[in-house]
């Protein structure tokens, strides 16, 4: 695994024990990059970085809680004591509640999903700019939803929390565009994670997509295929895209 579009640069993937961020972490690994595999689950971290080294790659884990802002910035002086620089960071840390109405949800509820899902990936973003800023490149990717692009029944913290990481994502990208920093973002729409299952969205007619779907779009957006491409979020719906479907997966 010492070749491929990022050889030797190192990549932070945030969720990285499971699901989506399992796959995209695979994914650097294979294409040549140095990772650290981050959540909040420690054997979960630990195995995938163990699986990635068993295949050759390269890889390290690290227990993070993304909401905490002394945990993120152990999680980056870790990468930075490792490897000493930071290329990419992808946000996909997430949590979800099942359906409730706001007006019955307990404020410590919406903010324990918005800490995860929106200031933890502001968090990051602080914690590596810096470096990125000082070296004259980097690559952002925040994973944001389906359910980011409009309101819904049920979902409303994680629905503003993702409506709001869109938002985030160009304005990091207008902000750090001078200094050779490129941030985009990915609304994945129904993909096949136990999160989906936790929560009761999977439907038995649905046609899922796959992690590794969403891992490709990932690793474009982080390479240099896509260096034209900045401040943009691409819809990553698949075959759960409303138009085939006529409802939106929540």
């Amino acid at each position: 695994m010492t070749d491929g579009r990022f050889k030797e640069r190192v990549a932070i993937v945030t969720g990285g024990g499971r699901g989506i961020g399992k796959a995209i972490a695979e994914g650097f690994a294979a294409e040549g990059a140095r990772v650290v595999v981050t959540a909040r689950t420690a054997d979960e971290v630990a195995d995938v970085a163990h699986e990635i080294v068993l295949k050759g790659g390269e890889a390290i884990g690290v227990v993070c809680d993304v909401s905490d802002e002394t945990s993120v910035r152990q999680l980056v002086d870790e990468a930075i004591s490792q490897w000493g620089r930071v290329d990419v960071l992808v946000n996909n840390a997430a949590i979800n509640l099942p359906n409730i109405d706001l007006v019955d949800m307990e404020p410590d509820a919406w903010r324990s999903v918005v800490d995860v899902n929106l200031t933890g990936p502001f968090l990051c973003a602080r914690a590596v700019l810096p470096g990125m800023i000082q070296q004259g490149s980097g690559t952002i990717v925040n994973i944001s939803s389906i359910g980011g692009r409009h309101g819904g029944k049920g979902r409303g913290p994680y629905r503003a929390a993702k409506a709001g990481l869109i938002n985030m994502t160009e304005t990091l990208a207008a902000e750090t565009f001078e200094h050779g920093v490129r941030v985009n973002c990915v609304c994945p729409g129904g993909v096949e994670t136990e999160m989906l299952r936790m929560i009761g969205g999977v439907r038995p007619d649905r046609n899922l997509m796959t992690p590794e779907e969403m891992a490709n779009v990932v690793l474009y957006l982080a390479s240099d295929e896509s260096s034209a491409v900045t401040g943009t979020s691409i819809d990553a719906f698949g075959p759960t895209h409303p138009l085939f479907h006529g409802q939106m997966m929540r």
